[in-house]
């Protein structure tokens, strides 16, 4: 499969220069390949003065864990389920910077698990040959309701 950067803006939140990620390699129900080379991108809106940290890595993961959500579907919900990132651990990163790669970036996430109220994978992110990062992420999915906005607390309304 090679999906396209359009394509893959149709499945995740993420649109214009935020949605990282240009086309799809491989998937099944157990893991997914990604490629981009937005980390090239002046206008990609992770930048600071220094360029585009490693540790954005993690964003791309983030991203190829929701392509992959919403490439899998549930069969009792319309549309993709709504996530967001919970935690990243054991991050490991081997460089400082990500925009001096001058290939793609190739971002592979593995399932751990999958349980109702989220998922874990393991992430890789390579570039030129070589790991740049490594980290486990989890995703807690959202309910519809969730999603609406409301107050903690009811504490002094009237």
């Amino acid at each position: 499969m090679t999906g396209r950067h359009n394509d893959i803006a149709g499945l995740i939140p993420h649109q214009g220069a935020m949605c990282l990620l240009d086309g799809i390699d491989q998937w099944d129900e157990r893991h997914i390949v990604c490629r981009a080379d937005t980390h090239r991108h002046e206008d990609n809106p992770l930048r600071d003065a220094s360029g585009l940290r490693a540790l954005c890595a993690i964003e791309y993961g983030a991203q190829a864990i929701a392509v992959h959500a919403a490439l899998l579907g549930t069969p009792d919900t319309e549309g993709p389920e709504t996530g967001v990132l919970a935690s990243a651990r054991d991050v490991t990163i081997s460089q400082s910077h990500l925009h001096h790669l001058t290939g793609l970036l190739t971002i592979r996430a593995e399932v751990v698990l999958f349980h109702d109220h989220g998922r874990i994978y393991d992430v890789t992110v390579t570039g030129e040959g070589r790991t740049v990062m490594t980290g486990r992420l989890s995703v807690m999915l959202l309910a519809d309701d969730l999603l609406a906005v409301h107050p903690l607390s009811t504490e002094g309304q009237a």
